[in-house]
């Protein structure tokens, strides 16, 4: 049971550490330069009068919902995420689970809006076809996938996390403490500029 456990954190340490961050291009950054263009994107995004969104299924639809909270609450940024039960019952009924967030995303998306979208493995058809439609819109995403590095979500945001594990439960911390730092960022941002006020 020890090994196991001290497998599992090393895991995460390692997941989070060891994060892989992407631009549009491919071009591969350090975590610092991710994490300042995520901030950049998600204070324009606000200061335009936009909002965040989130998406993701199962565990990552549990990582939306807590961050979409965190973000609004602790980080003052404008924030929303579409896991309604009756939303995605009836679109999926109607549409197919593959369009339940597009659709949302078209009802709802503004161009000055940023998408985070979540998916362990990069390859869940209804967050890829999501980012697909919010991209038509002129939405700005950032992504946070695992497993394989050649899955798609990876190739399809302005700044890209990957995990590069294949263990679901690790992979669902580790974006939760990643996209987590977001928020922290604009907590201290808001910290270190009222010290400098007083």
């Amino acid at each position: 049971m020890t090994d196991r456990l001290e497998g599992f954190f090393s895991d995460l340490n390692h997941a989070v550490a060891g994060v892989c961050c992407t631009l549009a291009n491919g071009k591969e950054i350090g975590r610092e330069e991710a994490y300042r263009r995520t901030l950049t994107l998600a204070l324009d995004t606000a200061d335009k009068g936009g909002k965040q969104m989130f998406i993701g299924n199962g565990g990552s639809a549990a990582i939306a919902s807590h961050m979409a909270i965190d973000f609004s609450k602790n980080g003052g940024l404008p924030a929303m995420c579409f896991n309604d039960g009756a939303a995605l019952t009836c679109l999926g009924n109607d549409f197919g689970y593959e369009e339940v967030f597009a659709k949302q995303i078209g009802y709802h998306a503004r161009k000055e809006d940023l998408l985070f979208a979540i998916s362990s493995s990069g390859a869940s058809p209804s967050i890829l076809r999501a980012v697909e439609v919010a991209r038509g819109i002129g939405c700005r995403v950032v992504t946070m996938s695992g497993f394989k590095a050649t899955n798609p979500l990876r190739a399809m945001g302005d700044v890209n996390f990957h995990v590069n594990l294949e263990d679901y439960g690790v992979v669902e911390v580790a974006h939760t403490v990643l996209i987590h730092a977001v928020v922290e960022l604009k907590r201290a941002n808001w910290l270190a500029a009222a010290q400098v006020a007083d």
